[in-house]
């Protein structure tokens, strides 16, 4: 299993009535596929985990895996604020076939980092999958700190980090941990071509949702060391990446997706739809700039 390059964290689409749009949700891995990315992770936070039920989790990576029939690998996001409940969703992610599990940082509990590294070590001991950790302090209110991805990364079953974090210090500290068996990937959109030149061997994004193939090529551009190349890829995807910028995650992205023909703009309360108006107009306008 190689786990690095562009990697898209996607979007779940649903119908007008709020169930899964699985035919959308066929057309956006087809067309990920197409443009390149290199893995895949379903219901992380940018596919709504949280306002999934268990059988909708079921469901949607039992439809993801029959898609990708091997093609690229499928990550499932199955972290949970508790520990124990974790555990159950990494091992029902595991009986359906998912090649790894990616397990954010506990959630509204705030746990100290001995707290985290409990944690970790128990969802890798029992969860029955190779375990990407995932940090993303400004969602979670709970930052993983390096010292702590440390100690973690001897566990056999942790094998990387997604890391939201783009700051320079941060890059750097993640960078200076990557090894053969421990992969750094970026969880950071705007930050990813520093932090991929930085050591990075990939990210987990979601401007990738809706331009793939140039999100490829930073991804090909940046681990390559290639920094001019970076800077114009960068170029090409920015005005998408501050059109991204205007709500939380995923309601932009999910505002994208009508123009491309992959599903509704709805998201699931409490997340709203992004209204008419500039920013999305500003969204539109930007995809229309990379497709043409």
């Amino acid at each position: 299993m190689d786990i690095r390059g562009s990697i898209c964290a996607l979007v779940t689409p649903f119908a007008a009535d709020d169930s899964l749009d699985l035919a959308a949700f066929g057309r956006l891995i087809e067309q990920q596929i197409a443009g390149g990315t290199q893995a895949l992770v379903v219901a992380g936070s940018t596919g709504e985990a949280h306002m999934l039920e268990a059988d909708e989790f079921d469901r949607l990576l039992t439809f993801a895996l029959e898609r990708v029939a091997g093609r690229v690998p499928v990550i499932a996001g199955t972290g949970e604020a508790g520990t124990a409940k974790t555990i159950a969703t990494t091992r029902r992610a595991q009986a359906l076939g998912v090649d790894a599990a990616l397990v954010v940082v506990p959630y509204y509990v705030r746990p100290t980092q001995e707290g985290l590294r409990q944690h970790f070590t128990a969802v890798a001991d029992a969860g029955g999958l190779p375990v990407l950790l995932y940090n993303v302090p400004g969602r979670t209110g709970c930052d993983l700190l390096p010292e702590t991805v440390a100690r973690l990364r001897e566990h056999p079953a942790i094998i990387g980090i997604k890391e939201a974090r783009g700051d320079a210090q941060r890059i750097a500290a993640l960078a200076e941990l990557a090894r053969a068996d421990f992969v750094y990937l970026s969880g950071d959109d705007a930050s990813a071509g520093s932090a991929m030149l930085a050591g990075a061997v990939g990210t987990v994004s979601v401007v990738a949702n809706l331009a793939p193939r140039p999100f490829r090529a930073l991804c090909d551009a940046a681990t390559a060391g290639d920094e001019a190349a970076t800077a114009r890829c960068r170029d090409v995807l920015e005005p998408l990446l501050r059109a991204l910028d205007c709500a939380p995650n995923p309601i932009a992205v999910k505002a994208g997706l009508p123009p491309l023909g992959l599903g509704s703009a709805r998201p699931r309360l409490p997340l709203v739809e992004l209204p008419d108006g500039p920013d999305r107009a500003r969204l539109h306008q930007a995809l229309s700039s990379l497709s043409s």
